[in-house]
């Protein structure tokens, strides 16, 4: 395959990356991106994928074929979206797959985009050399994976990961993502911790637009914020413990925008994760990743040369 190059994309709820990388060592382009412009729907997203698509095949005859990380519950075998968020309207049943090969004559290989960021970082990230990975994406939700000797765990409905949807008891009452309460996510998250801090804030307490916000606002020494952090992060932790009690994975991989957060998260996560983590799995190491945005590129462009 010497010469041989792989579009690799990375379909999110607010953008939309991609990037050529030669298929013998996986060494990216620059990353481009644009706005996935989510709201206009499911049928005018893929519309403007292939037309990327269309272009990019059209300008590199060297093109061995498309991997794609794609939000969205993901069927790898057909790269269906089985279902969704209203986050996009109707990309639930897009015969995503499908459509990306006969817009550019290519093989496709299509899987969710969480997936393919833990095997990025399991191959090629933070978990290389590791048996077991336990990857987890703490941003604005919580998504991961288990990649168990370098597989990924998809499930039996493709559902695998979803680890932002195991129960804590500082959740009750309030509603996660998925419709369902009590789930950390609806803490733990970017989204889920600016939302906790509002419906806890009393009298003279801002309103937060967004986890930096409230990042600002614990920085600036404001008690309840430091606090909603501390707690929020305990509770990540605890959870982290659960997994890995019942996982025993060899790493923790943890990436996205709340580990920005600083040493006050850092520590409060390793706090909870020791008050819960049985003896033989105490010392299981959490690290932060290493690729960043370009571990789902990296993970899509895997799996594709898995599938040839």
């Amino acid at each position: 395959m010497t010469g041989a190059q792989i579009l690799a994309i990375d379909i999110g709820g607010t953008k939309i990356g991609w990037s050529l990388t030669d298929a013998d060592n996986l060494a990216f382009d620059s990353v481009q991106t644009m706005a996935t412009n989510a709201r206009a729907g499911g049928p005018t997203v893929a519309k403007r994928l292939a037309d990327l698509v269309k272009e990019v095949a059209a300008n590199h005859s060297s093109l061995l074929g498309i991997g794609i990380a794609s939000a969205g519950v993901v069927d790898p075998a057909t790269g269906r979206i089985v279902s969704a968020t209203n986050t996009m309207p109707q990309w639930a049943g897009t015969e995503l797959g499908k459509i990306i090969a006969r817009a550019s004559g290519l093989p496709v290989h299509v899987i969710n985009d969480v997936h393919a960021h833990g095997l990025g970082e399991a191959m090629r990230g933070a978990g290389r050399g590791a048996n077991t990975v336990l990857s987890l994406a703490v941003g604005t939700g919580i998504g991961g994976a288990l990649i168990r000797g370098g597989q990924i765990d998809f499930g039996e409905h493709f559902l695998a990961g979803h680890f932002g949807h195991i129960h804590h008891c500082l959740a009750d009452g309030l509603v996660c993502s998925c419709q369902r309460t009590g789930h950390i996510e609806a803490i733990a998250s970017g989204h889920g911790i600016t939302n906790w801090f509002n419906e806890r804030r009393e009298f003279g307490d801002p309103r937060v637009a967004n986890g930096k916000e409230l990042q600002d606002l614990a920085d600036s020494g404001h008690e309840l914020a430091q606090r909603v952090f501390t707690e929020s992060a305990f509770a990540l932790g605890e959870t982290i413990a659960t997994l890995t009690n019942s996982i025993d994975p060899s790493v923790v991989v943890l990436s996205g925008s709340m580990t920005r957060s600083g040493e006050r998260w850092w520590q409060a996560l390793r706090e909870g994760y020791a008050a819960r983590a049985m003896d033989p799995v105490a010392g299981t190491p959490i690290v932060l990743g290493e690729l960043g945005s370009s571990a789902p590129l990296m993970g899509a462009a895997i799996n594709f040369l898995r599938n040839q």
